[in-house]
């Protein structure tokens, strides 16, 4: 009867043990949620604003006027990816303080001369590579600048004013920091060529460049 009952509760004791040591080792092991994460996709529309400074000068081959000064606008786009090649198409609008202003006196009267670019705008391709969430890139296509002078004396001002139709190129580095989100540095080159203004009856002609760099942000819809 004695060893019975001692086998009972060594069984007993055992059995215990054991459960309490599954106990222990279940609680022992925490739970550590899966990460979320993203495989950036580049490929659909995107749009978005940028702001940045510009360089512009006009060559008359007497001189160069340069004119500066800090632009912004917006841009709309579309993107192709093919494996980590991105193929591209870009549109945008930019307003303009790119200037250069002048003042003289003739004849005992005060002269102010001024020229600027108010505006410009471009359509452009664009050719890149990705690194996941980065991708560098190329681009390339037409430019619209609009270019204006104007001389102010005696409290009346003459202006004139032109668009030109040019080629621009350039390239830059855009990050996709979270999901249909991306931040962007670009340089543009723009070309308008040779343009004229006739200004109080004077014709002046010469080539019209632009430089800028620009940083911006789209969402890819």
């Amino acid at each position: 009867m004695r060893q019975t009952l001692a086998i009972t509760a060594l069984l007993t004791a055992m059995t215990v043990s054991a459960a309490s040591g599954a106990d222990l080792s279940r609680r022992s092991i925490p739970y550590t949620p899966s990460p979320v994460s993203y495989a950036p996709v580049w490929s659909g529309f995107y749009a978005g604003v940028n702001g940045g400074y510009g360089w512009a000068a006009f060559d008359n081959g007497l001189g160069t006027d340069k004119m500066k000064g800090f632009l912004g606008g917006a841009q709309l786009g579309y993107n192709w990816q093919i494996s980590s090649f991105v193929l591209g198409a870009e549109a945008d609008i930019q307003y303009s303080a790119q200037k250069r202003s002048e003042s003289a006196t003739v004849g005992g009267i005060a002269f102010t001369g001024e020229e600027k670019i108010p505006y410009f705008g471009t359509v452009r391709g664009r050719v890149g590579y990705a690194f996941d969430s980065f991708m560098i890139y190329g681009t390339g296509g037409v430019a619209f600048t609009n270019f204006k002078a104007s001389i102010s004396a005696l409290g009346a001002t003459v202006s004139t004013e032109t668009t030109k139709t040019g080629w621009t190129a350039g390239g830059g580095v855009e990050w996709m920091f979270m999901p249909r989100w991306s931040v962007k540095a670009e340089y543009l080159y723009i070309d308008a060529g040779t343009t004229t203004l006739t200004l109080a009856g004077v014709t002046a002609s010469g080539k019209l460049t632009d430089q800028m760099a620009r940083i911006g942000i789209n969402y890819h819809f």
